[in-house]
């Protein structure tokens, strides 16, 4: 067994039931998302569009590919035309028009998960949980016409703090339930995206349902 199957299946094995793991593969070389997929991974996370537009000829048609990096309007086009099973990091409403109004001239239908910005640095993206339960609770989601939102990505503090990490985590979990009263009839709103190689454990705790780990698979990154 290579060393990623031996470390995925290490990953897979203290992951629960109905907890789905993205392979985080940016800056890593086709042969080592091969192995991966030979040891049966088929969700596999990447940052810039560039790359991902390389990968994915290169690699079986099976394959799920989830956009998880800070995307600009002027590669929306570019990530559209690639068929992403998912783009996890929608940070502003602005993104989301420009993906949904790209999608509609596509004449298809994109996943997408809206990230909130819960970390105590201002190095991470996306919207607060005001602004995000501001645009739910003002049903600005009704007016997509080929975008849909399937749940949130966040990201924890980037510190060895674990009660810190914990409470971020938490906060995000309470935050999809306000949603949720808020806007009770929203359908398929039920991922949430949350821990990398040294959190996970605490992110699934806190009802992560979709992980996304990377070094703990590949190994340091060679960027």
């Amino acid at each position: 067994m290579s060393s990623i199957a031996a470390a995925l299946a290490a990953i897979q094995a203290t992951l629960p039931s109905g907890v789905s793991l993205v392979a985080v593969s940016k800056f890593h070389p086709v042969e080592a998302l091969a192995e991966a997929y030979a040891a049966g991974q088929r969700l596999f996370g990447e940052s810039r569009v560039q790359e991902l537009a390389v990968k994915v000829p290169a690699l079986p048609a099976d394959i799920s590919w989830h956009f998880i990096g800070h995307l600009q309007t002027n590669k929306v086009r570019q990530l559209i035309g690639l068929r992403p099973a998912l783009i996890e990091s929608v940070d502003s409403e602005r993104l989301l028009r420009a993906i949904d109004a790209e999608s509609e001239r596509a004449g298809i239908v994109s996943r997408v998960l809206m990230q909130v910005h819960v970390a105590q640095e201002e190095t991470k993206f996306g919207m607060t949980p005001d602004e995000m339960l501001g645009f739910f609770a003002d049903r600005r989601f009704e007016s997509l016409k080929a975008t849909h939102i399937c749940g949130m990505m966040a990201m924890a503090s980037n510190t060895d703090d674990e009660a810190r990490v914990r409470a971020d985590f938490e906060s995000v979990a309470r935050l999809r339930s306000r949603i949720l009263d808020v806007a009770p009839d929203l359908r398929g709103f039920d991922i949430l995206s949350m821990g990398m190689s040294h959190d996970y454990p605490l992110a699934v705790a806190a009802g992560a349902n979709l992980v996304r780990v990377g070094s703990a698979i590949f190994g340091d990154r060679g960027y």
